[in-house]
């Protein structure tokens, strides 16, 4: 027993040292200073110009560390294109009242509609027992806006607030092949009789994932994939006079993580499996990246999915701790948590089930697919001031709690990597 106990001591101090050796802050800091500065712009997926000029800055990061192509792609970049829906006209009569445009929320994939007929009323109730009024609103209007029907949402003046941040995230859509119509309106508690008519702009977007390989040895058609998404919010309403959300936490944070892990498992040469690494665009405006990358590669070789966001600030728990989104979906957190016995390292359990956070991130989509893909973050959620702001910037990120978190989840992938684990697959009817 003592001579087992010496041997995985050994193995610890080695993997450690390796990590101090290939993962240090000073790489970090550049990495996320860079995708988070001003230049960029924010980094919204549909600003050509800063989205490109992020995903430039990391093609020259997996060309420098010498990752290969993605099969079927001849460079780092996977283009695809968008049809881009935004408002047009809008006029909404409803029992008599003309409702202002400013309390209308159209949501459609169709040019032209005129309704009078079609469809179903449903209402957003007031629950003065929720603990959070905006992601009890939210939670509410997501749900809906996921539904297939076809119907108006009564919302009271009460989410006045909430009613504008929801505009925010859905003002403007990607067409996905919903056949269904959706008025949400502020401040009406009935509706008996209505007329919808509206028109909306329709235009084709360039978005691009940045993909780069390590191809595997033994088990080279086995994969496993880092991600993390290098889109944010972009341009934002000014306070005190910055209007750019930087998102260095969200998700600069995540996308230093790969190109961390990417050189590190290059230069360690330990990987088994092949590994793809992958800064996903448009994760913010509704998981398009991911969704295309899923469409190009064959899940059922996918092993585990790392995804990583948010780790810019400590958990809960302190340093030296990461939570793990869907936790009890398959046991990929117990392999991560085994691998880094002997650290001061803690993968825990998601602390936030209320977020609904397994589903609010890029590995949703491969999850659905049946692949162990999980989110790997320390964000204080329930709490972050910061996020989806102009203040999530470089000088409120921790570089030691990222760094630290980076060499966990080098530790922590080691198994996999090596081909020795492979977590329980999820189960697909389990994931909604």
């Amino acid at each position: 027993m003592k001579k087992i106990l010496f041997a995985i001591v050994l193995s610890s101090q080695f993997a450690n040292a390796q990590v101090d050796k290939y993962i240090k802050e000073k790489d970090v800091t550049r990495i996320i200073k860079t995708l988070s500065a001003d230049d960029m712009m924010g980094r919204s997926a549909t600003d050509a110009k800063s989205i490109f000029k992020a995903a430039a800055f990391i093609e020259k990061e997996f060309k420098k560390i010498g990752l290969t192509h993605m099969t079927g792609l001849t460079s780092y970049r996977q283009e695809f294109q968008k049809q881009r829906v935004s408002p047009g006209s809008i006029e909404v009569i409803i029992d008599g009242d003309k409702i202002s445009k400013d309390n209308i929320i159209f949501i459609s994939e169709r040019k032209d509609v005129d309704l009078k007929t079609g469809l179903t009323i449903k209402t957003i109730p007031l629950d003065n027992s929720a603990p959070n009024k905006n992601q009890y609103f939210l939670g509410k209007a997501f749900e809906i806006y996921r539904d297939t029907s076809s119907c108006i949402v009564l919302v009271p003046a009460e989410f006045d607030a909430n009613f504008k941040e929801f505009r925010g995230y859905v003002g403007k859509r990607f067409a996905s092949g919903r056949k269904s119509t959706k008025v949400f309106v502020l401040g009406k508690s009935t509706a008996t009789e209505y007329s919808v008519k509206a028109t909306q702009n329709v235009e084709s977007i360039s978005m691009t994932n940045v993909v780069g390989v390590l191809e595997g040895k033994s088990k080279k058609e086995e994969m496993v994939v880092f991600s993390g998404h290098y889109d944010h919010i972009g341009i934002q309403k000014a306070v005190n006079g910055d209007s750019i959300a930087n998102g260095a936490d969200d998700d600069a944070s995540g996308t230093t993580a790969v190109i961390a892990l990417a050189r590190y498992f290059k230069k360690t040469k330990t990987n088994e499996r092949t590994l793809i690494f992958v800064a996903f665009t448009a994760e913010e405006i509704g998981g398009y990246g991911s969704k295309y990358f899923s469409q190009q590669i064959n899940a059922d070789k996918v092993t585990a999915m790392f995804n990583i966001e948010m780790i810019g600030k400590p958990s809960k728990w302190g340093q030296n701790s990461a939570f793990i989104t869907g936790f009890d979906k398959s046991d990929f957190g117990e392999i991560l948590q085994k691998n880094v016995t002997g650290t001061q390292f803690q993968f825990n359990p998601d602390p936030y089930p209320e977020q609904d956070l397994f589903y609010r991130s890029d590995n949703a989509t491969l999850a659905r697919l049946g692949v162990p893909a999980h989110s790997i973050s320390t964000d204080q959620i329930d709490s972050d001031k910061l996020y989806h702001s102009v203040d999530d910037e470089f000088e409120s990120m921790n570089i030691a709690n990222i760094t630290s978190t980076i060499k966990a989840i080098a530790l922590g992938a080691k198994s996999m990597v090596e081909g020795k684990d492979a977590p329980k697959r999820i189960d697909k009817t389990a994931v909604r």
